[in-house]
Formats: C-alpha cells, sequence, structure tokens
C-alpha cells in the first residue's frame, strides 16, 4: 500500500477540526487498505507501532531527526534548526528542506505503509553504542525516497507528534462504517477493544471476520482489561438515590491503580493507562504469590506508599519515586508500599467481568490470603446513611482518601463510567467538592518572574458523549517556581500549531496543546460563565459553567489519560448540589 495514500489522508485531516469530516477521511482509508495491513495502519494512526502495554516506543530525538534531514535534503544542520525554529514542527521543516532539496537519489525505491511501518518498527528495537548512527541511516533512508509530503508525516510519526485532533471512539467509529457498514456497531468493536487494549487486533479481525470475528475476543492473561471508572458524588444521601438501599462501600486510597496478572511464575502490572510497569514494582512481582490460593488471576489493587513506622498510608506523590529506570532496588526500600486487592477479573481460565460484585468479591475474599504486605480493601455492606458517614469517618482518619460505594448485583463494565461505582471524598462535601482532575489545552505566556514560561493554564473537563474537551478555567495560582518549569517542559512537546478539533473553548489562548496532560485543582465554587463551554447549555442556555479562583494542589496526574478526568456531568453535578446547599442555609 503506498504511504502516500496515508499521507494525504492526514493532511486533509489536518486541515479540518469537523469530527464528521475526520471519521469520513479515516473511513475513506480503510476502505483502500488491504487486510493484511489494517492493523498496522491502525497503530501509525495512533501515533503509535504497537499497543501501549507492550511498551514499544520509537525514542527519536530532536538532535537526531535533524540530522537526518539534513542528510537527506543536503542542507547544513544550522539550515534545518532555523526552518525548525521559524516553523515550529520538525514535520514541516523536513517537508520545506526536501522541497529545497540540492542533491538528487537516482535510485528510488518505493515508500509503502509496510516499509515505513517495519522501518520504524526496527528503529524502536535498536539498543547499543552504535544505535543513534543505525536509527539516523534508517530514517534517511525513508526520507531519501519520500516526497515532502511524505516525509513531513513520516518524521510525525518517528517522533510522537502526529496531531490528527482523534481520539481512539474516533477511530472505532470508522472502523465500523468501513467494515460493518454502519457506526452503531461501534460498540462492538469497543467492548473488543476494552477487554484487549489492542486496536490494531480488533481492526484486523473486523476488516477479515465482519462483525462475528468479534466473538473471539475475551478476557486473557497479559492482556490488560481497559479499567472501569466511577461517577462522584457529594453526599451519602446522593449515592443512596443512585444506588439503593442497600450497597458496598469501599475505602478509597490514596495510591496508584495497578491491575495485576498471574500465570504461573509469571507476574505482570499494568497501570490504569495499560503501561507495563511491572519493573517499577519487582516488591509486587516477589510477594503477591505468597498471598494467593490460585496460580491463574487478573486482579486489580491499589499499590499504596506507607510509613513504616506507622504503618500509615501517605499520599500518592511518594509512588512517583518509583517511576525511575535505575537503581530500583535502592527506591523500593526508601519508599515502601502496601498492595490492596479490591477486584477480581479472571480466575483460572473463567471470565469474571459478567459476574455480580457480590460474586467478585466473595471469590476475592476465598483465594485470598493477606499478609503484612497483601490485603484485602477494608469493605462493608451499608443500609443507612449514617452507616456510610461512620465509614468514610474511619477511612479518613485511617489515611484514605474517601469511599468507592458500589452496587451489589452489578456486572463489572470495562472501559465505562458510570454509576455502578461512586466515588466520595471528604472534600465533595464542601462548598463545591474541590478536587477536580482537568486536562491541560492551553496557555498563556508568563510576565515577571514568569517570563519565557507558561504563567497561566488553561484547562478542560471531558465530555464522555461528544468525546470532547470544554474549557473551564485559567489557572496561575499554586505553581511553584519548580512547577513552572516543569510544566514548560512536559508541555513544551505538545504545543500544535492549531487547535486540536476536540477542544471546544470560547478562550484563545497564546499556545495550544494537545489534550494530555491531567493535573488536579481545587476552587472556592462553580459559576455560569458565558466564556467557557464546560456543560454549555446543562444549566442555562448560552451559559458553560467555569471554576471561580482556582488553584493547582500540586499534584500531576500522570497515571490519568485525558478520557479519566473529571467530565462536563460530574460539573453539572457539584454545581446543583452547591446551589442546594446554598439555598438550604439560606433558608434557614
Amino acid at each position: 500500500m503506498q504511504f502516500s495514500l496515508i499521507s494525504d489522508t492526514f493532511e486533509k485531516m489536518e486541515a479540518t477540526t469537523k469530527r464528521l469530516e475526520l471519521t469520513q477521511h479515516l473511513v475513506d482509508l480503510f476502505k483502500a487498505t488491504p487486510r493484511e495491513s489494517i492493523s498496522k495502519i491502525v497503530y501509525l494512526i495512533q501515533g503509535k507501532l504497537r499497543p501501549d502495554f507492550e511498551g514499544i516506543e520509537l525514542g527519536v530525538a530532536e538532535k537526531l531527526a535533524i540530522r537526518a534531514i539534513a542528510k537527506s535534503s543536503g542542507s547544513s544542520v544550522k539550515k534545518i534548526q532555523d526552518i525548525f525554529v521559524e516553523d515550529g514542527d520538525l514535520g514541516h521543516a523536513a517537508s520545506k528542506a526536501l522541497e529545497q532539496k540540492t542533491q538528487t537519489t537516482f535510485i528510488k525505491q518505493q515508500i509503502t505503509a509496510e516499509r515505513v511501518y517495519d522501518t520504524l518498527l526496527k528503529i524502536a528495537k535498536l539498543e547499543g553504542a552504535r544505535s543513534q548512527d543505525m536509527k539516523m541511516k534508517y530514517i534517511s533512508s525513508l526520507l531519501n525516497d519520500a516526497t515532502p509530503q511524505e516525509a513531513k508525516f513520516i518524521l510525525k510519526i518517528a517522533m510522537g507528534t502526529l496531531r490528527l485532533g482523534i481520539a481512539d471512539n474516533t477511530v472505532m467509529d470508522a472502523l465500523a462504517i468501513a467494515y460493518t457498514g454502519s457506526r452503531t456497531n461501534r460498540e462492538k468493536l469497543e467492548a473488543a477493544y476494552n477487554v484487549s487494549s489492542d486496536l490494531g487486533r480488533v481492526a484486523e479481525i473486523v476488516a477479515e471476520k465482519n462483525l462475528d470475528g468479534l466473538k473471539e475476543f475475551h478476557v486473557s492473561l497479559f492482556s490488560p482489561i481497559r479499567p472501569m471508572l466511577a461517577e462522584r458524588v457529594k453526599s451519602a444521601k446522593e449515592a443512596e438515590e443512585k444506588l439503593g438501599k442497600e450497597f458496598a462501600a469501599e475505602y478509597k486510597l490514596d495510591g496508584e491503580r495497578v491491575q495485576i496478572h498471574l500465570g504461573g511464575d509469571k507476574v505482570v502490572l499494568f497501570s490504569r493507562r495499560l503501561e507495563n510497569i511491572t519493573s517499577h514494582y519487582p516488591d509486587i512481582v516477589e510477594n503477591i504469590t505468597k498471598a494467593l490460593k490460585t496460580e491463574e488471576i487478573i486482579l486489580e489493587a491499589e499499590a499504596v506508599a506507607i510509613n513504616e513506622n506507622t504503618g500509615e498510608f501517605l499520599p500518592f506523590q511518594e509512588l512517583m519515586h518509583r517511576r525511575r529506570k535505575y537503581n530500583i532496588d535502592r527506591i523500593v526500600s526508601q519508599y515502601p508500599i502496601t498492595v490492596n486487592l479490591f477486584d477480581i477479573m479472571y480466575l483460572n481460565g473463567k471470565d469474571l467481568l459478567n459476574s455480580t460484585y457480590e460474586e467478585r468479591r466473595k471469590k476475592l475474599e476465598d483465594i485470598t490470603v493477606e499478609n503484612e504486605f497483601v490485603k484485602l480493601v477494608p469493605k462493608i455492606i451499608v443500609r443507612s446513611e449514617n452507616e456510610v458517614e461512620d465509614f468514610l469517618e474511619n477511612g479518613i482518619n485511617a489515611g484514605c482518601e474517601g469511599l468507592m460505594l458500589k452496587v451489589l448485583d452489578a456486572p463489572y463494565r470495562a472501559g465505562a463510567r458510570g454509576s455502578n461505582w461512586l466515588k466520595l471524598k471528604r472534600e465533595y462535601r464542601n462548598e463545591l467538592g474541590d478536587s477536580l482532575d482537568l486536562v491541560v489545552i492551553g496557555a498563556f505566556f508568563g510576565k515577571g518572574r514568569r517570563t519565557g514560561r507558561y504563567g497561566t493554564l488553561l484547562l478542560s473537563t471531558y465530555n464522555q458523549e461528544k468525546d470532547t474537551f470544554e474549557s473551564i478555567c485559567k489557572v496561575g495560582t499554586g505553581f511553584t517556581d519548580e512547577n513552572l518549569d516543569q510544566f514548560y517542559q512536559i508541555l513544551s512537546s505538545k504545543v500544535t500549531l492549531k487547535k486540536n478539533p476536540r477542544i471546544e473553548s470560547g478562550m484563545e489562548p497564546d499556545v495550544w496543546f494537545e489534550p494530555e496532560l491531567v493535573i488536579e485543582i481545587v476552587a472556592s465554587e462553580i459559576t455560569l460563565s458565558p466564556v467557557h463551554t464546560c456543560a454549555k447549555d446543562s444549566v442555562r442556555k448560552g451559559s458553560g459553567l467555569a471554576l471561580r479562583f482556582p488553584k493547582f494542589t500540586g499534584k500531576i496526574r500522570d497515571e490519568k489519560a485525558p478520557e479519566d478526568a473529571s467530565t462536563d456531568q460530574e460539573v453539572v453535578t457539584l454545581y446543583k448540589n452547591q446551589k442546594k446547599v446554598t439555598q438550604d442555609v439560606s433558608e434557614v
């Protein structure tokens, strides 16, 4: 398959912000793609080479890419750097440089999608002393034969800067239309994706076998399941309204959510974002089997940092020390943890996702032998508001964030956020419920001591129904100088030349970002806004919702994908509860 077909499609997608047009461009591309190549094309569209849990990263550095462009175009490194500084995008810089190419390639090989994919995969697997030289050689070999437009997107993919303004949902919409004839079948593709976390494989099967092929997807060891998510509530009374008179309450721990796969002697750990994090927790690998009366299992747990002397839970930030490649043994001893099990999804060859919460919890209790390292998350069955309040107070005193409240007879809905699981934090019962996880979508340049950095960030919630990010506030308080430096380093690689089509904002920042980074914010209250688009028209026609006096808490939520951020509907609920509190007080 000619790579030009892909680059043409990407060019069209970059030129539009309309969701339907973006989807149609993908549909046209999928229909023109040979079935044996569809998985590779889907991975390239996602800006990756394999599913996230396999941990294959390209690792093409900016300097190396500049050298490769210079070599293929016959231009000097300085000239490429100047074009890059002026343009701000190495893909565009490659395109411009090759348009001005001063040397001729006499024998050109075809640039196919398969060749691009296979070459990038070779680059990703290179290691050792000569790996950088080999990477440059491979990239140059592609650029030598590429058109300027093809070179632009080869570089964007290689450097992880492909910005098409789409998410996995759009890709699944397009696959459903292209291979099943109807967007309504997207749910069936999504169900397969939820248990495999491999969109390339889903595409391959649906292209080859249509909808019947999707029946092949089952929960299996060492393929992570997309986690179930929770909505928030502000009070025990609100929880009772949603869950009924009887439900389970568990401690909500301030740790890292870990999906544990155990098969024989092999243990693999996945993060909430489905990344392989086994190397971060050698103590879990070493100790988990000692606490389980089984050989094949998939569990969900919360890894929580503890004070070894007192046994108290420590804040989530302590776990970030575990995100190291080197000296991990020393880090493990300095930052000890406990593993707190709360769900089971697979046991000895049997998929438990359709089992009820009660059934899953009983199986978990039956196969777990608690010790100092592995424990069950404390849980009770509650039948009154008072029981919830008492259990919440006990949890807070133990160092927990709050409670998870769960429907007793509900299955595990992989990849879904719904009212079968609710989270109740102590602060949610205050004036606002002042803890929101928001996505950074833009920034305004700083002044004074913040000159040369991003002084204020534009933040958004996530709209599940529309798959969009809706602005809710600007935040410029709560940042230390270290935070400002850190944000500039993290966000500079996420700058886009135009607003991502999934972003909805009535505000125009100095720079737009890809909606990828999630941070925690507190605020005094939620107000109606004529500018911000969060939950627009939900409360009042023409108005969205905004945070008043927002402040950064210091927490960067690395473990959360942007789609895991606080939703517009959560904000609507908080706003309405906030108004109820105000009314109740005024009536007293």
